[in-house]
């Protein structure tokens, strides 16, 4: 089964982070890197993001 990719846009709506977030983040190797696609498109493995999600902090008590 192969797994979906999400573009940029998609990834800021899922993770409420802002791209300049998630491009410092990467920066400091705390999220996921994107796979290329084309010469001008990358995309993030929607299982990459799904683990970081399941890797956050939970706020609810």
């Amino acid at each position: 089964m192969t797994d979906k990719h999400l573009r940029r846009v998609s990834v800021e709506q899922i993770t409420g982070l802002s791209r300049s977030s998630i491009y410092a983040m990467m920066a400091r190797n705390e999220f996921p890197h994107p796979i290329r696609l084309s010469a001008r498109a990358v995309a993030w493995p929607e299982s990459a993001i799904s683990e970081w999600l399941k890797s956050r902090p939970s706020t609810e008590r």
